[in-house]
């Protein structure tokens, strides 16, 4: 073998085992840039939940919000990359008065929680011998209780322990437009079938029958109610809303 065909093979050699170095030291140089990286979003502090962070939506007139923040306290220090919020969701809707609930991460180090409160639509006298008033959200999920019933919520008095009765007046009450719900003193059933209302104020009593047809006796209710021949009527009856009566 010539000296030139030696040299030749020596350097083809040393090339080798340069390009076998340069591949073991870049094997190396991305096995430790990604378990760097797996420990700067995994383990290290840098994008770690803090709960002066977080940012609670929704709560309505029910839910503590500082119950909610206690919640997610118990994961403060956690990197966000591995926070599991759904887990963390199932543990909100575990607080009194949360209807539903959603958590996004906020980065780098917050959450936003945003809830949907079971707000109370009816106060429900609570049975003997306690005076006081169960207050009652539309799904009729106690969401608290009172002594008198608060502003603007109307007493529902039905047969205690009547839940299809009960079902019923709420389902009414959920329907009514907001400026009429506000009008409604209290509502009374002896069946789910004779849902009756009165309205604050000495206004009229509205007679409604059951909760089929809410939405048309609704609108049958606000034509009679600004008709000139029904001025001073005190009773509306709205139960066949097809042929209602005023007197």
């Amino acid at each position: 073998m010539s000296t030139t065909s030696r040299e030749r093979f020596a350097e083809r050699a040393r090339a080798r085992r340069n390009l076998a170095r340069r591949q073991v030291l870049g094997a190396a140089g991305a096995l430790l840039g990604a378990g760097g990286l797996g420990w700067l979003l995994l383990v290290s502090p840098v994008l770690a939940l803090d709960p002066a962070q977080v940012e609670v939506t929704g709560a309505g007139t029910v839910v503590a919000v500082d119950q909610v923040l206690a919640v997610v306290s118990e994961r403060a220090g956690t990197p966000l990359p591995r926070l599991d919020t759904v887990g963390l969701r199932d543990r909100v809707l575990e607080v009194p008065g949360v209807r539903e609930a959603r958590v996004v991460r906020d980065w780098p180090h917050g959450l936003a929680v945003q809830l949907v409160s079971r707000e109370p639509v009816a106060a429900v006298p609570e049975a003997a011998p306690s005076t006081g008033l169960v207050l009652l959200d539309e799904q009729g999920v106690q969401v608290g209780r009172a002594d008198a019933a608060p502003a603007g919520l109307p007493v529902v008095d039905v047969p205690v322990g009547d839940e299809r009765t009960l079902a019923a007046v709420l389902g009414v009450l959920e329907q009514l437009p907001a400026d009429l719900l506000a009008q409604v003193e209290s509502v009374s059933a002896r069946t789910q079938d004779t849902v009756t209302m009165q309205l604050r104020d000495g206004g009229p009593r509205i007679d409604w029958g059951s909760a089929d047809e809410t939405p048309l006796k609704i609108a049958v209710l606000a034509a009679l109610r600004a008709a000139p021949a029904a001025a001073g009527a005190t009773v509306f009856d709205v139960s066949a809303p097809r042929m209602p009566i005023t007197r």
